[in-house]
């Protein structure tokens, strides 16, 4: 059997490794790329592939939409490319879909199209994802993307690439590797545009993505140090403690 494959994702790095990664399999055939999930929707009706493998985050129309918007006879077994949290992996486990963490392994990558392609042997093309889409999207949403003025222009940054956030008057200094960058708000709303799984208060003017910490050591008055990956030593308030070591799975 030969496997028609449609490979979605807004990122051309990431569709040309997905490709070169099929290119050993013998049983594959015909391979469409497309760069946003609404060409994606007009693929599959058009070419009505056997396997899909759909980024989750594109902007517009993303992986979910493309699910939601196809009848669930016409859906091909779906692999879902994604960089979600640790939380919406667990979702996924749950409702048995496969996905692809990025970055993924060679090893990963078959496992995933083994069982997308046991699907299609088997003739159970549609999937019980309706449920996984209804949970995931009853999460807020937050925005993965910051535009900050530098000069006369502005620099896009990912917030998966900032390591803390601390407060400077009238602004937030994003510490970004070792780079810094100023952005005219206040810690609270910014607080508030961030994902709670990912980003944590430390302090009154701080706040710091979780995965960057390393260390952890007892202070005075009830306070911590943290040590970030990068190397910073910041203050976890005793007011934040309890919350960021749950975070972290730790005990108070």
């Amino acid at each position: 059997m030969t496997l028609r494959i449609l490979i979605a994702d807004d990122e051309a790095v990431a569709r040309r490794r997905i490709r070169r990664l099929l290119a050993g399999e013998p049983d594959i055939g015909a391979i469409a790329e497309c760069a946003d999930g609404a060409s994606a929707v007009e693929a599959i009706d058009r070419d009505r592939p056997d396997i899909a493998f759909l980024d989750v985050q594109m902007p517009e129309v993303d992986g979910f939409d493309v699910v939601e918007s196809v009848p669930p006879a016409a859906l091909p077994a779906v692999v879902f490319v994604t960089a979600f949290d640790r939380y919406a992996l667990r979702a996924f486990d749950v409702h048995a879909i496969d996905y692809l963490l990025k970055p993924f392994t060679r090893e990963r990558f078959r496992t995933a199209l083994a069982r997308a392609r046991e699907r299609v042997e088997r003739g159970t093309r549609e999937q019980p994802i309706a449920a996984l889409v209804d949970h995931l999207r009853a999460r807020r949403r937050y925005p993965s993307r910051v535009a900050v003025r530098a000069g006369s222009g502005f620099v896009v940054i990912d917030w998966r690439e900032v390591d803390w956030i601390e407060a400077a008057d009238n602004y937030v200094k994003l510490h970004v590797g070792g780079r810094e960058f100023l952005l005219r708000e206040t810690l609270a709303a910014i607080e508030q545009q961030l994902d709670p799984d990912r980003f944590a208060r430390i302090h009154r003017s701080a706040i710091v993505q979780l995965d960057r910490i390393a260390e952890i050591h007892p202070s005075s008055h009830g306070d911590a140090d943290l040590v970030l990956r990068s190397g910073p030593r910041l203050t976890l308030s005793r007011t934040w403690r309890d919350a960021v070591q749950r975070l972290l799975g730790l005990k108070s």
